[in-house]
């Protein structure tokens, strides 16, 4: 890597879980600085996630994240003069960015008519279940990385 690394910021525990899982969820589904709205879907979609698994909410949410992080996957890599697709390991810090950005855009992308957190503890439960769109994200990101296994010697 390039230049200096800029230390990663500790992210605060949220207040009702005192987890800090459910606070970068948080933060990734919050838009234009609505904190208190984003905080209102997560903790609504937790009590529907636990209705739904019969677990507690905050125990499928971290299963279903479990689920959808990927343990390998694709970079560019420019080798004499031509481009090749060369899998890597994830670092445990992106395998969780990735998760939680897949699970969020295939709620946002199959909303419906329904209300957001209706969606998202929707998309949280197929992901617990492992299936729908993010499990789908995940084994396309798998399969590209079983098929271009012959230029993992360009790591």
């Amino acid at each position: 890597m390039r230049g200096k690394q800029i230390p990663r910021r500790k992210v605060a525990p949220d207040q009702k879980y005192n987890s800090e899982l459910v606070a970068k969820l948080i933060n990734y589904i919050m838009m234009d600085g609505k904190k208190v709205t984003a905080r209102k879907i997560v903790y609504k979609a937790i009590e529907e996630i636990a209705k739904q698994t019969k677990t507690k909410g905050i125990e499928g949410l971290e299963q279903a994240i479990e689920n959808v992080k990927p343990r390998i996957e694709v970079r560019s890599r420019r080798v004499g003069g031509s481009n090749y697709q060369v899998p890597t390991p994830v670092s445990e810090h992106r395998q969780l960015t990735l998760a939680l950005r897949w699970i969020i855009d295939s709620a946002r992308n199959s909303r419906g008519s329904k209300e957001f957190y209706e969606v998202l503890a929707r998309e949280i439960v197929a992901a617990f279940n492992k299936e729908g769109n993010a499990m789908k994200k995940k084994e396309d990101v798998k399969k590209m990385a079983d098929a271009n296994k012959a230029f993992a010697q360009f790591a």
